[in-house]
């Protein structure tokens, strides 16, 4: 695909978050699995259903703009997915690996408000107010997914880690 214009860069862009957030929707099961901290597995699971949403919100803004967004595949989502994927496998204490799937998750988190906020930016300059709106609806869901990992972090699996650390 060739970048000529802002229009090409933006369904370059949607095609990018297209692909990793289908890909996420295969992630995230694993990552509920893996999960030994209740609220943690709570979030993995409630953030799958987020997930499938921003999914089927693209695919409206995909419907918009009369454009077919699959056939492109997220190579950054791909790398995140695999070093979450590595990290289950690793021989650790619960907390620790709960504590190493907050950080896996809040690095997907991190590069899907990158790439909402720069969708939603170029929509805004191009005039497409109603996709706007809609990335900007995602991009307000992946910051609350994302502070829930913090929260989730500095309360519950911090206090794990200390039981673990500590006896």
């Amino acid at each position: 695909m060739k970048l000529k214009t802002l229009e090409d860069l933006l369904l370059h862009e949607l095609k990018d978050l297209y692909s990793a957030e289908n890909q996420l929707v295969k992630a995230l099961p694993k990552m509920a699995k893996a999960a030994t901290n209740e609220d943690l597995k709570a979030g993995f699971e409630e953030h799958l259903d987020k997930t499938k949403g921003h999914v089927e919100r693209l695919e409206q803004i995909a419907g918009i703009l009369d454009k077919k967004l699959a056939g492109h595949k997220c190579k950054a989502m791909e790398g995140l997915i695999v070093e979450g994927s590595e990290l289950i496998s690793e021989d650790a204490e619960d907390a620790i690996r709960d504590a190493g799937l907050i950080g896996a998750a809040q690095r997907v988190e991190h590069y899907e408000i990158a790439g909402y906020g720069t969708a939603r930016s170029i929509a805004q300059h191009l005039g497409h107010e109603e996709i706007a709106d809609l990335l900007q609806q995602t991009l307000e869901e992946e910051k609350e997914t994302d502070q829930h990992l913090t929260d989730l972090a500095e309360n519950a699996i911090a206090a794990e880690i200390e039981h673990v650390v500590n006896g």
